[in-house]
């Protein structure tokens, strides 16, 4: 069955906590030029793509923008439980330096689990369908599908990468975790859709309030990440089309709604902004009008 382009947002908070009711960490999935890709994989990344209607054997990418635990915390449980769903072909990941040594601690804590089932059940070696591909800027060498990265600023982590998606019918591009970074506009530059990370910094101190480690977090939050106002900055000087909000910082405070989020971006960016939630689907169709 042809796969049809579309872009899922599975997991849309920024940060590792998860709250009753609430959206789930930061997860992607891009279906592309016939390619299936997992943008990330934080907590809740398998059920997300269920509930998109994939069925995890047809796991083809995984690309990680960097090692933080909310963008990498369900790659070894994702991998597995495709596994045990009947996966049986190669599965390409890209991620950067340190991404090896991710999925070898994660087979080492089911190496148990992992030998039973083949002895037993009769599977395949999950250790021989996954293949890791260590990246840095540049082109990624994926077949039939032009992916290219670029190192982004997002302290105290250095090995963090936006992700730039090109076929012929579309063309997505991925800030990743990053603070006001204006080279990136020159990146994600025509592209059809921009998801992009954003805060509001308003809403800062409440989250730093209920999860504790208060002056420390909040510091790292304000000099990584980048305000909803300069997102949109970096969409209109890239020409996009459509901006979507993402790894929203807040995502759970129920005193900041959609509304806040479009109001911190409609003086600056004059195209479509779109406030991601957990499941929101977008065509390129959808993407262009």
């Amino acid at each position: 069955m042809a796969i049809e382009d579309r872009l899922v947002l599975l997991g849309t908070k920024g940060g590792p906590a998860i709250r009753p009711g609430g959206p789930m960490p930061t997860s992607c999935l891009l279906e592309i030029g016939g390619r299936r890709c997992v943008v990330d994989c934080g907590l809740g990344v398998s059920k997300g793509l269920v509930e998109a209607g994939v069925d995890l054997k047809t796991l083809d990418l995984v690309f990680l923008t960097h090692l933080h635990s909310d963008h990498v915390l369900e790659l070894g449980p994702l991998l597995h439980t495709a596994w045990t769903t009947g996966l049986a072909t190669g599965v390409q990941v890209f991620g950067p330096v340190g991404t090896q040594t991710v999925w070898d601690g994660f087979l080492a804590s089911l190496r148990f689990d992992i030998d039973l089932r083949i002895e037993d059940e009769g599977r395949p070696d999950l250790r021989r369908l996954v293949q890791i591909h260590e990246y840095s800027e540049g082109s990624l060498p994926v077949d039939g599908l032009n992916v290219t990265a670029l190192r982004v600023d997002h302290p105290p982590v250095t090995d963090c990468f936006a992700l730039r998606f090109d076929s012929p019918g579309w063309s997505v591009t991925f800030s990743s975790d990053t603070a006001y970074f204006p080279p990136l506009a020159d990146f994600a530059r025509g592209s059809d859709v921009l998801v992009h990370e954003a805060m509001l910094e308003r809403g800062v101190d409440r989250l730093v309030a209920r999860t504790g480690n208060g002056t420390r977090l909040k510091a790292h939050i304000t000099r990584s990440h980048t305000e909803a106002a300069d997102a949109a900055r970096i969409a209109a000087a890239a020409d996009v089309k459509t901006l979507v909000l993402h790894h929203l910082i807040p995502a759970d405070d129920p005193g900041i709604t959609e509304a806040d989020w479009l109001a911190a971006t409609a003086p600056v960016f004059d195209g479509t902004t779109v406030v991601g939630r957990d499941g929101l689907s977008l065509t390129p169709q959808g993407a262009r009008s």
